[in-house]
């Protein structure tokens, strides 16, 4: 029988969830035990009807109760139960009583393992979707330290049975993955998505750690998360570490800041200063609970066709040395942005931006794809305790200022405008520094490239520093050779 015929087309043949937890039971070495909290023991169900489990299974268990859990894991500072800590508690748990249960020299090949997931299923009124943490504790090598898979993912079904299945499919894909796609992390997530659609289920945050990942840098694998279709937007810190956005946003005051900062100049900075401290003087603002995030769209990393993960990498790490939380997200327009940050919180939300922006927001082409149009879109940016922060915008040739008082829009949008900038919904920045505004991130790049000459000026201080002290930036490689 031939293996292909005329007109076969290739495709990747993914093995079938059955036939994943079947290799794995196969292994003579990979033993472990399996928590799972929230969703029933739908993981470990796909492995014993496999056969073969008895193999690879030391144990199973479902805490379900709170006192149980915090019997065996502790309790958790928060009093919450579907957290990251918690999860790191569990497989850290599991871990230590593998290997103090099974004997190293008895089994000196064997390749210990924890899974684990704590997870809220969908309400019963179905108001809230429900989400969880799931990861794996792990070892390829038995004389190697464990390394370890961490995510959090959002389901969007609307029955808690099929929330259930979809998160047994996960673990087995995450199991499989770990052990036989570690090294090759990118195809490992792609892989967490075999026999699940996409609309079905949402990974908005993951982190690889141990030795087995020295070399990863999570904020990448985020990105990927992105490139990938699986969530809308992730953020990391100052550390450079990937956060949850949830556990960032929820319930706070929060000051975006939209731009390339390809590299970050005095303008940004400037912009951010001042509409920070605007924002803080707004009613009910408290500087403990308010979160400034630099947004970079995904649009704007593909502004030069396909993303160039080198250069995002430079951008992420040169606003992490400076301090501030990064945002990556594929809202190309505000007000979507805005609905995302409306999920976790109701408090006060404020948008720093320039001229050129305000004006793009004002353009009807953006909207053609909503049944309410411009209107639509207002309603959604609008609605919510909203306020933009207007940066000026100076003219080289006349050295005429446009703010909001004598900004221009389609004269369609004029009676729109005027009726939120009255309404106070757009406000103007009034103590920038007027000898800076002839700076534009493109001219300095290009300067950079070109390997002119006082381009440090252009950028805050010690940013310049950071750029040549990390080699930030493949094209500040050009410089030295051009220099």
């Amino acid at each position: 029988m031939p293996d292909t015929i005329l007109g076969d087309k290739e495709f990747e043949n993914i093995p079938s969830i059955r036939s994943k937890a079947f290799r794995i039971n196969l292994n003579e070495n990979i033993y472990g035990t399996f928590a799972e909290i929230g969703a029933g023991q739908e993981t470990v169900r796909n492995f014993f009807r496999a056969g073969g489990a008895s193999g690879t299974i030391a144990k199973t268990m479902s805490a379900y109760d709170k006192d149980f859990s915090d019997a065996i894991y502790g309790e958790e500072e928060d009093g919450r139960y579907v957290t990251e800590s918690r999860l790191k508690k569990m497989l850290s748990h599991e871990i230590d009583l593998i290997e103090q249960r099974i004997a190293r020299k008895k089994h000196p090949n064997k390749l210990f393992f924890a899974y684990a997931n704590t997870v809220a299923t969908i309400d019963f009124a179905k108001k809230y979707k429900g989400h969880g943490w799931v990861g794996i504790k792990y070892q390829v090598d038995p004389k190697e330290d464990y390394s370890e898979i961490m995510l959090h993912v959002r389901f969007h079904e609307n029955e808690a049975l099929l929330q259930q299945i979809t998160l047994g499919i996960l673990g087995v894909n995450l199991i499989y993955g770990a052990y036989y796609k570690y090294d090759e992390p990118k195809k490992l997530l792609r892989y967490l998505y075999d026999h699940i659609d996409k609309d079905k289920i949402e990974i908005d945050t993951i982190n690889f750690s141990g030795p087995k990942f020295e070399k990863i840098d999570n904020r990448l694998m985020s990105l990927q998360l992105i490139k990938n279709g699986m969530t809308e937007a992730i953020m990391f810190g100052p550390d450079g570490n990937n956060i949850l956005p949830a556990r960032i946003l929820y319930k706070k005051n929060i000051l975006a800041l939209r731009g390339s900062f390809r590299p970050v100049t005095k303008v940004n900075i400037d912009m951010y200063e001042n509409s920070y401290e605007m924002f803080l003087q707004e009613r009910k603002v408290e500087k403990e609970r308010t979160e400034v995030i630099f947004e970079i769209t995904l649009s704007n990393l593909r502004a030069e066709g396909e993303i160039d993960e080198e250069d995002f990498m430079d951008r992420a790490k040169l606003l992490c040395s400076l301090g501030h939380t990064v945002m990556i997200s594929n809202f190309q327009e505000y007000y979507k942005l805005v609905e995302y940050f409306s999920r976790y919180t109701k408090m006060r939300l404020g948008l720093a931006m320039g001229v050129n922006n305000l004006v793009d927001i004002f353009d009807e082409k953006y909207y053609r794809h909503l049944s309410g149009g411009i209107l639509e879109a207002f309603g959604k940016l609008f609605f919510k305790d909203l306020k933009v922060y207007l940066y000026p915008m100076r003219d080289p040739e006349t050295g005429e200022y446009t703010t909001s008082e004598n900004l221009k829009v389609h004269p369609r949008m004029k009676e729109l405008y005027k009726f939120f900038k009255y309404n106070g919904k757009v406000v103007d920045i009034k103590d920038y520094n007027p000898n800076i505004l002839n700076i534009f991130s493109r001219e300095v790049l290009e300067m950079i490239e070109k390997g002119e000459e006082n381009w440090e000026e252009m950028l805050p201080p010690g940013v310049s520093e950071i750029i040549h002290q990390k080699e930030l930036f493949s094209y500040h490689e050009n410089t030295k050779t051009a220099k």
